[in-house]
Parts: structure tokens; C-alpha cells; sequence
């Protein structure tokens, strides 16, 4: 099968935002009088929750609240997400977070080659065109045929709901796509919705569970950061490119 399309995860695949997400996150907590400060350890650990908003419920679920103080938090939860969404998009546009090695150089390389590019991701879609814009530039986002973000469906990852809608909005089989992602929920998902699935891990998953990965990587690879250690695949080179993805693809295909 003929590669047809890239599907990209964006918190963590696209660029590792975590830290700005997290800091968000207690940016907002502080605005609202809360006295929560998520730690790296912590937040590591409430990634396992995917979106914002159920993130934030989840913690609520483990603190020792009376009742009503627990009905008032959770009915503050929208509020408290939209003060993170804000502080979170200041920090992305100031310029602090880049993309990862190599992300910009495939997404031209599939351009160039006619590949359809998207996005399947449970952050918001501020926050998704936030962060093209400022890395790729203002018409960024028409590069990208769907978007799939934040509440357009209603189950978030680990379902294969986001997905499945990219691939409905994209027009095309699975069997013709290659989702990137870069956490064990992303992974579940994407298999999921019959998706070959790369993963390039982060600082925030890199202890995850990867072993249903078609393929695994530290990064997609860069000039500046080439990869050393990499599957025979690719056949020498130092970067993922096009070629190494659509080689990859045909072998599961034929071995299928």
C-alpha cells in the first residue's frame, strides 16, 4: 500500500510541550486561589489522563474534599482550563517551545512528495494553531488537510475515536497512513483505529510501554542531531525520511 498520509500527534510528537503545559497548569491554579502545584513527578504521572479538562478531574477525584467544596471545584474546572489555555498559548508564542529534530524537515518532505498531512491530537485547537503558527509560520495550518483536536469527538485517547474522525475527514483507509506519536495512550489509539504507528518518546514518556510500535525511535533525526542508533531499515541514513517510512510500510504490508 502507497503512503498516502502522515497523522501527527502534537504534545510531545510535534514538540515537547509538556513543561509549558504544566506550568500552565499552575499558573491557572494560582489565579484561582488554588493551592495546587503539580511537580514533574506528578504531572508524569497525571499524563496517563489525556485532556486537560479530565486531567484536572482526575486530580480532583484524589483529593480528601467535602462535597460541596468538591461539586464547586469541579464545576470551576472550564474556568481554571481556559486561564491554562491562555497562559499556556503566551508561552508558545513567545517562542520558547521549537519542534522536535526533524519534524519540520518531514512534514516538507511529505509535502514535497505529495502526502497528505494531519493532525490527531486531544489538546486544544488554539493550542494546535498556536504552536504551527509560531514554529512553521502563519499559513501553517493549510498544510494540514484535518485536524482533529481537544473535544471533536467524544472519547479522548486511548479510544481510537480521534482517529477514526481524522480518517473519515481525510478520506482514507488506515492501511494507506502512518500516525506519529510519542505516549503509550497515542499508541493505544492509533493501533486501535488500525493505524502503523511510529513512536518517538519524550522526557515525559520515555518509561512507557512501546512494544506494539511498528517502529521506535528517540526522534525522527535531524543534520544537527542525526540518530546513531537506528533499525537496518533505514538503510544507513541518519534521519527518518519519506523513503525510510514508505520501505517500512510495505514490508508490514507484504508480511500482513
Amino acid at each position: 500500500m502507497k503512503l498516502k498520509a502522515l497523522i501527527f500527534d502534537v504534545d510531545g510528537t510535534l514538540a515537547d510541550t509538556e513543561e509549558a503545559h504544566r506550568c500552565a497548569f499552575n499558573e491557572a491554579f494560582s489565579l484561582h486561589g488554588l493551592d495546587w502545584n503539580w511537580n514533574k513527578p506528578q504531572y508524569a504521572e497525571l499524563l496517563l489522563t489525556t485532556g486537560g479538562k479530565e486531567r484536572i478531574a482526575a486530580y480532583v477525584a484524589t483529593l480528601d474534599l467535602p462535597a460541596d467544596r468538591r461539586a464547586a471545584i469541579i464545576a470551576q474546572i472550564p474556568a481554571l482550563h481556559a486561564a491554562k489555555t491562555q497562559r499556556y498559548v503566551q508561552t508558545i508564542e513567545s517562542g520558547r517551545v521549537p519542534l522536535r529534530d526533524g519534524v519540520e524537515r518531514l512534514l516538507r518532505e511529505a509535502r514535497d512528495a505529495g502526502i497528505a498531512l494531519a493532525i490527531a491530537t486531544t489538546t486544544s485547537a488554539q493550542n494546535v494553531a498556536s504552536l504551527l503558527q509560531t514554529t512553521l509560520g502563519p499559513d501553517s495550518l493549510t498544510w494540514f488537510q484535518a485536524i482533529g483536536a481537544g473535544d471533536d469527538v467524544p472519547r479522548k485517547k486511548p479510544a481510537p475515536d480521534i482517529y477514526l474522525h481524522v480518517l473519515r475527514r481525510l478520506g482514507l483507509e488506515p492501511s494507506a497512513c502512518v500516525a506519529l506519536e510519542d505516549s503509550a495512550n497515542g499508541l493505544r489509539s492509533a493501533k486501535a483505529a488500525g493505524l502503523f504507528t511510529i513512536v518517538t518518546p519524550s522526557y515525559w514518556t520515555r518509561a512507557e510501554d512501546f512494544s506494539a510500535a511498528d517502529l521506535l525511535l528517540p526522534s525522527l533525526g535531524s543534520e544537527a542531531r542525526p540518530l546513531t542508533h537506528r533499525p537496518a531499515m533505514l538503510a544507513g541514513g541518519t534521519v527518518l525520511d519519506i523513503n525510510g517510512i514508505e520501505a517500512r510500510l510495505k514490508e508490514t504490508t507484504i508480511c500482513a
